[in-house]
């Protein structure tokens, strides 16, 4: 799994990248097939922006999330995601077994 950070308005610290990894670690549990995740955190004005797109087989997944708090639009990017790639892993075994 590669996984790309970058920032908008914002450095990327040693905590924040850290986080992001430990939290991403989630989504590889749940899905072995991730190739690429592409993340951009974003600073405007008091909003804190998260936003990632991943792509697995078969499909590019996106989410983003906006708080007050970079470690929470994080944490909230990552549930959304986690969702989706459930989502994905369950269509692609339904079709397996049609």
């Amino acid at each position: 799994m590669q996984l790309n950070i970058s920032g908008h308005h914002l450095d990327i610290t040693d905590a924040i990248k850290q986080h992001s990894e430990e939290k991403l670690a989630k989504i590889k549990h749940h899905f072995d097939h991730v190739i690429n995740i592409n993340m951009i955190l974003e600073v405007a004005k008091d909003v804190n922006i998260a936003e990632a797109t991943i792509h697995v087989s078969g499909a590019d997944l996106f989410a983003k999330a906006e708080s007050n708090d970079m470690y929470a639009s994080i944490d909230q990017m990552v549930n959304k995601l986690d969702t989706q790639v459930k989502k994905h892993k369950e269509k692609l075994n339904d079709h397996r077994k049609n």
